[in-house]
């Protein structure tokens, strides 16, 4: 089995444009211009297609550490005004992707202004060109939105680069800025034609499923998910981990194993859109809440449909608040309607989100734990022979975390 890993990446940022969208104020399809603008001149630049790919797989994720950038911050009750963190984690998230080109420090410095004066101090090149362009179309998409620029004040904004250039932008990165940013450009940009435009600037990159550069990318995804978050910064990492376990309990073959490791990844990728506020609420939810809350699910399905060799992957995603006596949403399912895997991800996500803290009850043991879903099991909402799977299986971790695949990583082709 194969994965469409671009059409993949591509929906991560989509998710991730929410998030950026909400807890800075961002305008939508921030990432999706800065890969556009990259591999535009990119290619101006003489790189080659799978250079190109790397910079603008890069330029689309700049922001992946968004969440956890944030959330570091919260819980340590202090202030990094330089972003280093920032920088650091998100190269660290992109490092995991294990991109067949190097893509070291792409992210990290892309943040550097040409004269030093960045958060590593690092001049005109000192760093990867690929962080000087990224940094020069971040810098520009932000402070003129790009999407919203009217054509009258387009030869204002290359006065704006050629007069920066040396202070904040590099020679080589603003003559490539320049050389392609054009009127035709900047409609390719609106968010009405910026999809088109960055389904042509990514050359397809497939991968086996059964190779181990799925494991890199689930934990780039789960760090995601789970950071926007200070009570579910373990819960997808925690699924996928419980669900790859399982699936060794159960003797998959690699293939159903891996696809169920990814499904659970992914399963609350939808929740990026779920406001803080509201996930991080101690007390009950109103009728509102709980509807938006509810949300993600269909969400999580919208985002992954549409990837092309996805759908077992989509449907065990989706399901996992489905129940077997048709209480469970969005969909509504009944027993006869849900297939093993799609049980058992509702059952590992109740025992994970019961047993780990969250605002409105403590953490709990297993033995705890197992008396809520057998509770349910009971009431007809859940399968019992997988409960009792369950009940074996992870007692000995009782409510602890459970480890993570130790897969020797290998670099991919795109």
């Amino acid at each position: 089995m194969t994965i469409r890993m671009d059409s993949l990446i591509k929906t991560i940022a989509m998710a991730l444009d929410s998030v950026e969208c909400e807890l800075l104020g961002a305008s939508t399809n921030h990432g999706k211009r800065i890969a556009v603008l990259c591999a535009k001149m990119g290619k101006t630049l003489g790189k080659s297609p799978e250079e190109i790919m790397g910079m603008a797989i890069c330029a689309l994720l700049h922001d992946n550490a968004l969440t956890e950038y944030i959330l570091a911050e919260r819980l340590a009750n202090e202030h990094d005004p330089a972003m280093k963190k920032h920088c650091e984690y998100g190269q660290r998230n992109v490092d995991a992707l294990c991109l067949k080109t190097s893509v070291k420090d792409f992210i990290l410095y892309h943040h550097e202004r040409a004269d030093g004066n960045g958060p590593f101090g690092i001049r005109a090149g000192e760093g990867p060109l690929e962080a000087e362009l990224i940094a020069i179309a971040d810098s520009i998409d932000v402070a003129h939105h790009l999407q919203r620029l009217e054509q009258e004040k387009l030869p204002s904004i290359r006065h704006i680069i050629t007069e920066a250039t040396g202070s904040h932008y590099s020679k080589t990165a603003a003559e490539a800025l320049l050389e392609v940013l054009d009127w035709p450009t900047i409609l390719s940009l609106k968010d009405d034609a910026i999809q088109e435009t960055t389904e042509a600037a990514f050359i397809p990159w497939i991968v086996d499923i059964e190779t181990d550069t799925i494991f890199g990318l689930a934990g780039f995804i789960t760090k995601i998910i789970d950071y926007k978050s200070a009570f579910t910064r373990r819960h997808s990492t925690q699924i996928a981990n419980k669900a790859w376990f399982m699936g060794e309990y159960y003797k998959y073959d690699p293939v159903m194993q891996r696809e169920l490791y990814l499904a659970a990844a992914l399963h609350d990728i939808g929740k990026l859109e779920v406001p803080t506020n509201i996930l991080e609420k101690p007390g009950k939810l109103t009728d509102a809440e709980y509807i938006e809350i509810k949300k993600h699910i269909s969400r999580t399905w919208e985002l992954l449909k549409d990837i092309e060799g996805f759908q077992t992957i989509c449907d065990w995603a989706s399901n996992h608040h489905e129940k077997l006596n048709g209480t469970g949403y969005p969909f509504k399912k009944k027993a006869d309607d849900l297939d093993f895997n799609s049980r058992l991800m509702a059952c590992i996500d109740i025992y994970q989100a019961v047993s780990e803290e969250r605002p409105y009850h403590p953490k709990r043991n297993h033995s705890d734990s197992m008396e809520i879903l057998y509770k349910m099991m009971n009431a007809g909402e859940i399968d019992g022979s997988i409960v009792n799977d369950i009940n074996i299986a992870l007692a000995p971790f009782d409510g602890e975390d459970v480890p993570p695949p130790k897969p020797n990583v290998s670099r991919e082709t795109f």
